[in-house]
């Protein structure tokens, strides 16, 4: 992102209003956007450059095509590393990442070995992009990244079989019902386990903790504007890591939650209608669109659910950073996406 490039004068946050929730959205929409991933490496380099012009202070004010180089920047650099993601992983690339894989998890009256290569290829793919954009203040080894993936692949694995086992032979209820509760069952399988390769992927960052900085007045960011100092770290946070990675969790169950959801019971209730049953070939694009749709609304939406770049009270993290943030008694950190 636009913070890890050189300069010592900060951008402006966003255009948005990052203190609303429809603020944040917005501008998880800038950072969602596909259209980012066609930007070419002399494109990327010339978007650096404009910002790395406003932070050096050679550029005065923000312009168009600053707050279009921004964007480039925010979505294709990591802001801890400076580096780019891999185009795969990026958020802007989400989206379509997540697209075939979300298609076979949905696919109806799939077998166990059908099941069960769709949710390890889901996993695999949430593993990827969890590491590639977590916070890089405290790094995982490989063999704590290879347990942690395992461990995950078997959570998800385990709650789709066991589910797919368990819906067919409920008593007292409709076929219709079993039906639909068969049709949910990746759902629940994606939720609970995606949230657990979130902490099992970051648990690196709640054993050791991640860098906190303190919140600087205008008049402290002036002056740093003149000098060039970097803002230096206060220690890492366990309190702020568990908050970072647990608000991470969450806002990956909420943008689950509609893909896994309306997808298959829209396509259930159009798969009765006659447009459809005389167009079998169709059922597989019609699900690809719903799913297609839904992901680009539900991104945003659960991106924006809390801010990248948080700020909390200096005394709701341990004692050693009590009286020691900044404006307001504040810190902050990289939350991570």
């Amino acid at each position: 992102m636009s913070a890890s490039l050189p300069g010592s004068r900060d951008l402006p946050a966003s255009q948005y209003d990052l203190s609303t929730y429809w603020g944040r959205v917005k501008e998880s929409a800038q950072i969602a956007d596909p259209r980012t991933l066609f930007v070419s490496a002399d494109g990327l380099e010339n978007a650096k450059q404009l910002v790395t012009l406003y932070k050096t202070g050679k550029t005065k004010q923000m312009t168009p095509e600053l707050w279009e180089a921004k964007k480039v920047v925010d979505s294709t650099l990591h802001p801890d590393t400076g580096q780019p993601v891999f185009l795969p992983f990026r958020m802007s690339c989400f989206v379509i990442s997540n697209l075939v894989v979300t298609a076979g998890m949905l696919t109806p009256n799939m077998g166990t070995r059908g099941t069960l290569f769709w949710q390890i290829t889901n996993q695999s793919l949430n593993v990827a992009i969890n590491s590639a954009n977590a916070n890089k203040s405290s790094a995982m080894t490989t063999a704590d990244l290879v347990k942690n993936y395992l461990a995950a692949v078997s959570a998800s694995c385990t709650v789709a079989l066991g589910l797919n086992a368990i819906v067919p032979r409920l008593k007292g209820v409709s076929p219709n019902t079993r039906m639909l509760l068969g049709r949910l069952v990746p759902f629940a399988a994606v939720a609970s386990a995606g949230a657990l390769n979130v902490f099992l992927m970051r648990g690196d960052e709640i054993r050791r903790g991640i860098d906190v900085f303190p919140v600087q007045t205008a008049s402290q960011k002036a002056e740093r504007e003149k000098t060039g100092d970097e803002v230096p770290s206060l220690g890492k946070s366990k309190k702020a890591a568990t908050l970072a990675v647990g608000e991470t969790a969450i806002s990956r169950v909420l943008n689950s939650s509609p893909i896994m959801v309306l997808p298959p019971l829209i396509l259930v209730r159009l798969q009765k209608t006659e447009w459809l049953k005389q167009r079998p070939r169709m059922v597989l694009p019609v699900n690809l669109g719903l799913i297609l749709t839904t992901s680009i609304f539900a991104l945003p939406l659960a991106l924006g659910a809390f801010p990248q770049r948080q700020a909390v009270s200096a005394t709701s993290l341990e004692d050693e950073f009590h009286k020691r943030g900044g404006e307001g008694g504040l810190v902050e950190f990289n939350r991570g996406l």
